[in-house]
C-alpha cells in the first residue's frame, strides 16, 4: 500500500527508508527552472562576497566617539578621594553588601 501523500510505500520501515532516500536523491538531482545543472544554478544565484562593511548611524558614531562616563565628574571624585573629602556612608555600604549577600545565597 502507498501512502496518497508521498506515494511511497508504508509497508516495512526499512523499505520506507529506503524509498524515501530514493525519492530524496532524485528530487535533488532534478534541475531548477529548466536549467540542466542545479549546482551552477546555486551557484549563479549566490553573489560573491566582496569584503565585509559596517555602516553606522550618525548617532552611533557620535556615541563610539565619545565616553560613556563624564570624564571631569570621575577625574573630580577621584581627587576627593585622594584628599578624604569625598563623602562615604558606611552604613549604606554595609546595606548594600548585606543585599548582594541575600541574592548570592
Amino acid at each position: 500500500m502507498s501512502n496518497p501523500i508521498s506515494s511511497i510505500f508504508s509497508g516495512s520501515p526499512s523499505l520506507d527508508k529506503a524509498a524515501l532516500d530514493k525519492t530524496k536523491r532524485k528530487a535533488l538531482e532534478r534541475p531548477l527552472d529548466g536549467q540542466s545543472d542545479p549546482a551552477k544554478a546555486a551557484a549563479k544565484s549566490v553573489p560573491t562576497p566582496k569584503g565585509d562593511e559596517v555602516v553606522l548611524y550618525p548617532f552611533a558614531q557620535k556615541a563610539m566617539a565619545e565616553p560613556a562616563f563624564d570624564r571631569a565628574k570621575v577625574e573630580s571624585i577621584k581627587q576627593a578621594l585622594k584628599d578624604g573629602n569625598y563623602p562615604l556612608n558606611s552604613r549604606r555600604i554595609a546595606e548594600s553588601f548585606a543585599s548582594i549577600e541575600k541574592l548570592i545565597g
